[in-house]
């Protein structure tokens, strides 16, 4: 039987994180309560390097916790996933840079995947231009990570295999401006804002590569592939919120079979639908826990194991939106209700259920 995800997280931090998240939601951002659980966790700094006096979680460790806090609340581990992610990349940041930043107390990178920006290269360095979206956590973060094109004279440089490079820069808070186009009907306190970079001069150690050989710092956690670890842990968000979504049916379901005008027949259709939504999901979220695991029991030397854990990460993203859609149709109008629990579960979950990493079946 699987462990649920409330068992991976401290009762009382998921209290504070789930007591807040409907202020959250209005202020469009994280509760300062929220936030506080968060810092005193060190939560942001979960896939910081040791050495950096981050926490350095294995990827086991990982997954089970931010399904653990998406399960209090979507925004939040989707905040934690995000920023906890970017700081995953102070294995590849120059470790004079790396010291510098991860010594700050609340320190939270932000940013986009995307290559929606330029990097001319200058002499001592790089200016960056443009503009990205989706920057989850915006708000708190105190440093933003870019994707850029590097140019030189304004053409394309070209990587070994003849394409354009695209390599992350690292840049601090104040020389970004955030743009208010956080306008989405779920994740509303992520505050997944978009950011732009205007004819900013950077020195060559803001920039790095993301790829084992590249890794500054010698640890297993640097060796895995940034695909299934980005594919692991959006996954466990939708789970966590899936499975928020099945307990809070389990009441909804009660007060409901009080009705009078509910027969027997569709008291008991509601019992096995409900029963058969959680085992679903708990068998899913069995065979993608046992990929993720192999997986990283490997250490480099995988065979089909990298396979498994994108294949297993989609195939619990789609038993998660499903399960939620079975579920929400015999929930009555409360479940549309937009000042609900329900209905906030139900919406952070199609918001954070359109992630590009997670639509497709391959």
């Amino acid at each position: 039987n699987m462990v649920h995800p409330s068992n991976f997280i401290s009762a009382g931090d998921a209290g504070i994180i789930r007591k807040y998240a409907a202020q959250a939601e209005a202020l469009g951002q994280l509760h300062t309560s929220q936030l506080e659980v968060i810092y005193r966790r060190g939560w942001f700094k979960l896939l910081v390097p040791d050495v950096y006096e981050g926490l350095q979680y294995t990827l086991p460790q990982l997954v089970r916790l931010q399904e653990g806090i998406s399960w209090a609340d979507g925004s939040t581990g989707w905040v934690v996933t995000l920023c906890s992610g970017a700081g995953w990349f102070g294995g590849f940041i120059d470790p004079s840079v790396a010291r510098q930043v991860f010594s700050m107390p609340h320190v939270c990178l932000a940013g986009s995947g995307a290559a929606s920006g330029s990097a001319e290269i200058v002499p001592d360095g790089y200016l960056i231009n443009g503009t990205w979206n989706y920057a989850s956590g915006a708000h708190h973060a105190t440093h933003f990570t870019a994707n850029c094109m590097i140019t030189k004279e304004g053409k394309n440089v070209l990587d070994d295999q003849g394409e354009a490079l695209v390599l992350p820069f690292l840049v601090d808070r104040e020389c970004v401006g955030l743009l208010p186009t956080w306008k989405y009907t779920g994740m509303v306190a992520t505050g997944s804002h978009s950011f732009k970079i205007e004819n900013l001069k950077v020195g060559g150690l803001r920039c790095f590569r993301i790829d084992a050989r590249d890794a500054q710092v010698n640890e297993a956690l640097y060796r895995y592939p940034f695909l299934q670890l980005a594919e692991a842990t959006l996954a466990v968000n939708l789970s966590g919120l899936a499975i928020h979504f099945t307990d809070l049916c389990t009441s909804v379901f009660e007060e409901r079979k009080k009705n009078p005008r509910i027969t027997s027949p569709q008291k008991l259709h509601l019992d096995e639908v409900l029963h058969q939504c959680v085992h679903r999901m708990q068998t899913v979220r069995n065979a993608f826990y046992e990929a993720v695991d192999k997986s990283w029991q490997k250490d480099g030397e995988y065979t089909g194991e990298l396979a498994a854990v994108s294949e297993t990460s989609r195939a619990l993203a789609r038993a998660a939106r499903e399960t939620v859609d079975v579920l929400y149709t015999y929930c009555g109008l409360k479940a549309a209700a937009t000042d609900t629990e329900l209905n906030r579960v139900w919406r952070d979950l199609h918001t954070a259920g359109q992630h590009a990493l997670l639509t497709f079946a391959c």
